[in-house]
């Protein structure tokens, strides 16, 4: 492995200060890079004020309520969610502005909310 990172940096270094480029005028990528002016500030943390409580989903991709590990999904390793007891142990999961999905404490497991994206159904002008 160290064998191979030394050679990929050996040719990000080649790439970057030695190669002409023609998309750039036959200049290196390293020649005409300037670093930005803005320093990097990582998003804050989302907020669920209409929600019972935020979770950190774990990075296999589960929440815990009470004692229960819910799968979510691994996209969601590390993010925090808001959790929202909408019936009798059901509970609404939302990421940002999107819900999730509910889970069923019976069930032990969350399903799908409805697409917001989905096309709604378009009635035609057939006489039928």
């Amino acid at each position: 492995m160290l064998q191979q990172q030394e050679r990929f940096d050996e040719f990000i270094g080649v790439y970057n200060h030695e190669r002409p480029h023609q998309a750039l005028g036959g200049a290196c990528p390293g020649d005409l890079y300037t670093p930005s002016v803005r320093v990097y500030a990582p998003p804050s943390e989302p907020e669920y004020p209409y929600h019972d409580k935020a979770v950190r989903v774990t990075r296999c991709g589960r929440i815990c309520v009470g004692r229960r590990k819910i799968s979510l999904s691994q996209v969601f390793a590390g993010q925090t969610v808001g959790i929202r007891e909408v019936d009798d142990q059901i509970w609404l999961v939302s990421f940002l502005d999107y819900d999730l999905g509910f889970f069923d404490r019976k069930e032990g497991r969350v399903e799908p909310a409805p697409n917001p994206f989905e096309p709604e159904s378009v009635l035609t002008m057939s006489p039928e």
